[in-house]
């Protein structure tokens, strides 16, 4: 029914239908045009990508982690970048730029302090600017000319006062020159910086990235690729430890990932087994005194030894006398206990342990001299026997009026020799002979 009223004039009803609804097309498509030329337009090279969004991690350096908290603090101290560049632009198709063109001294640079930065004079080249009296620059005809366009928060009331740009110093001992003669190229450091805008901090090398090279085997290491810690960080004071830690910018620290060593809180549990690993790699930054003030018994940890050492530490003392006597005497120490307890030679008779600390006496002390005799022991390792024994035990049989007339110490041929010895250190003769005594006047 309605189509058949509406059926003749349906053309003109459309037709109103569209009128009537115009207004609201109009709104639709002119809403969107004022929001979109309401938005600020982005304005490039003020960030590493437009908008500030965050950095993918495939264009920062080698060696960054995921997620990346960036370079170290203390290596590279807080940057205060004043300039617009972009980078993409100025390495891409568009200009076609390289990274020499505009930091030429990264191929020639010997130090770390040397400024690689461009001046204005390259800037010269292609913004008609004229950087040559910076006291009176001149900006250029063209828009890209103008001051504003590279320095950030430039007024033209200013003058030719604009933002310094403030790169300090990196601790670091580095080489740009012997990098490029081995054709390492800049991304292989720095990331991607062909495909970011304004390079910051976080396009700066991390040590991970550098140790790729630098503890790799041959041919790496045979191209000068050291991994000593001195040949990238600085050396330390004279007298102090092989490298510099303490900086205005921190204190210089090693990570977790780098042999365990993070010094978080718990480290004072885990330092132990890392310093056992590779005692040289903390002598890096610590001298020996720094490890003795605490564990030398003024103010030593009282777990630095598990609670039943006292039955264990005969074993230990055997293997490493050296690591006992970086703590303790043994003249006073050791020797202190074990006579208390009965086990030294000197000990009171009603001390004495009555276990047996050392093989029988047949194999012991007896002749001939055979394996495991006390004579081999005490060429082996002296320390261990001086720990219990005074040079008065030794004589009670060695010197000339010992059990059975003594035992003479003396290879052959020793007279041939021993004046050098007695020169060099007369004490150990006096232990059996006088001062005075003939037989010395050989040696003197």
């Amino acid at each position: 029914m309605t189509s058949q009223v509406f059926g003749p004039l349906r053309p003109f009803v459309a037709l109103g239908l569209v009128r009537a609804l115009m207004p609201l097309f109009a709104l639709l498509v002119i809403v969107p045009m004022a929001l979109a030329q309401s938005e600020a337009p982005t304005v490039h090279g003020v960030a590493p990508l437009p908008d500030d969004r965050p950095v993918p991690h495939g264009l920062l350096p080698p060696g960054a982690p995921n997620p990346d908290t960036g370079p170290s603090s203390v290596i590279y101290p807080t940057q205060h970048v004043a300039i617009r560049f972009d980078h993409a632009k100025h390495l891409g198709r568009e200009i076609g730029a390289t990274c020499k063109t505009c930091h030429p001294g990264a191929t020639t640079s010997r130090r770390a302090s040397d400024r690689l930065t461009p001046g204005g004079e390259v800037c010269d080249r292609c913004h008609s600017t004229d950087h040559s009296n910076l006291a009176l620059v001149k900006s250029g005809d063209a828009a890209m000319g103008q001051c504003a366009t590279c320095h950030q928060g430039y007024r033209p009331e200013d003058g030719n006062r604009v933002a310094p740009l403030e790169l300090p110093r990196a601790n670091l001992v580095f080489d740009h020159k012997s990098h490029a003669d081995r054709n390492i190229g800049c991304a292989q450091c720095h990331g991607a910086v062909a495909e970011i805008e304004l390079a910051t901090r976080d396009q700066l090398p991390r040590m991970s990235g550098c140790l790729r090279c630098h503890q790799a085997p041959d041919p790496a290491s045979l191209g000068g690729a050291k991994s000593a810690c001195e040949t990238c960080h600085l050396a330390g004071p004279s007298g102090t430890a092989r490298i510099q830690t303490m900086f205005p910018s921190g204190t210089l620290r090693p990570p977790r990932w780098l042999h365990n060593a993070e010094h978080t809180p718990d480290f004072i549990e885990r330092h132990k087994s890392v310093a056992a690993d590779d005692s040289g790699f903390c002598a890096n930054c610590h001298k020996e005194d720094f490890c003795t003030d605490c564990h030398d018994g003024r103010t030593r940890p009282r777990d630095i030894h598990p609670n039943d050492y006292l039955n264990m530490h005969a074993i230990e003392a055997r293997m490493n006398t050296e690591r006992c006597t970086s703590c303790h005497q043994q003249q006073s120490f050791c020797l202190d206990c074990h006579l208390r307890v009965g086990v030294a030679e000197s000990s009171p008779p009603n001390a004495k342990d009555s276990g047996r600390f050392h093989p029988p006496k047949s194999i012991w002390s007896d002749p001939p001299r055979k394996p495991g005799s006390h004579g081999f022991e005490a060429e082996r390792n002296l320390n261990a026997c001086v720990s219990c024994h005074t040079e008065r035990d030794c004589v009670a049989c060695h010197g000339a009026l010992g059990v059975g007339g003594g035992f003479d110490p003396h290879t052959s041929g020793f007279v041939g020799r021993c004046a050098t010895q007695f020169n060099r250190n007369p004490r150990p003769c006096f232990v059996c002979h006088e001062p005075g005594d003939a037989v010395l006047s050989q040696c003197r």
